[in-house]
């Protein structure tokens, strides 16, 4: 009864019902409102950073050239992308659109296609030429290397066997990883080296069916991401990556590194991986 009574003239007196046992916290020590967002876990990653076809825009470099995976490797970020296609006699030529000067990489031999050159005056190169590129690189920066999408299945094949050939003989296997939008070439990669990371790029396969095929991660386009931003979460549940492509402005790599995805393809490296550091 004493007590109640103190705790009334408490009230009265100071307006409060504070303990005298627990005084009020000093405002350093208060938690944050709980309107203030909370973010799980996997939202809190902060995504590595993959140059798109390798640090192209500085001066004297182009896209899928040697001078673009050299100066990816100096950022020293996470990975740099190329595209392969394999010509009629089982040369791996690197290049995005697969055609170049009217002349289709996938159907002629490399004698035809070896002089073929780049904006920055290169000639197109071969992937043996960037593997020698890596291994003589002490940079942490990883090859991502795209198996483009022959014309049957069974070429999309022959060209990531070709793939993983090459790369073994360099003793490259844990400094590259592979994505296609061939579900054929994937699932070749996987069969030849199961340890390796292999991501699909198509964007219509969840991430539990990827994970079935014994795919490592999804590299999906950022629209389908928009779409399916669940597929995030459920791929991280499942142990898997999560990619996403091709990124460039600034608020949409802020969407994408909020969204939680682990890798960020972008074709301002540079700007990305800054904004990854803050």
């Amino acid at each position: 009864m004493k007590r109640y009574l103190l705790a009334l003239l408490l009230t009265a007196t100071f307006g409060c019902t504070t303990s005298l046992s627990h005084p009020p916290l000093p405002p350093h020590q208060r938690r944050a409102p709980l309107s203030q967002p909370q973010f799980p876990p996997h939202q809190r990653r902060v995504p590595l950073t993959i140059a798109h076809r390798g640090h192209w825009k500085p001066a004297g470099s182009a896209q899928n050239s040697r001078a673009s995976l050299s100066r990816a490797l100096e950022l020293a970020i996470f990975g740099s992308e190329i595209d392969i296609w394999l010509t009629t006699d089982g040369h791996i030529m690197v290049d995005h659109d697969g055609k170049r000067k009217g002349i289709s990489l996938q159907d002629t031999c490399y004698k035809a296609c070896k002089r073929l050159a780049l904006s920055n005056g290169e000639t197109m190169p071969q992937l043996k030429d960037l593997l020698r590129i890596l291994h003589k690189s002490k940079s942490p920066t990883k090859l991502v290397v795209e198996v483009k999408p022959h014309r049957n299945p069974q070429r999309s094949r022959d060209c990531a066997t070709q793939a993983v050939k090459a790369i073994r003989k360099r003793g490259l296997q844990d400094r590259v990883m592979y994505i296609s939008f061939s579900i054929e070439a994937c699932e070749t990669i996987h069969a030849l080296e199961p340890q390796a990371e292999v991501a699909y790029l198509n964007g219509d396969r969840t991430p539990a069916e990827l994970h079935a095929m014994g795919l490592t991660g999804l590299d999906y386009h950022i629209n389908v991401l928009r779409k399916h931003p669940e597929w995030v979460a459920e791929a991280h549940e499942l142990g898997m990556n999560v990619n996403v492509w091709t990124v460039d402005k600034p608020e949409e790599i802020e969407e994408m590194r909020r969204l939680g995805v682990d890798y960020i393809t972008t074709n301002e490296p540079a700007q990305c991986e800054a904004m990854m550091q803050r």
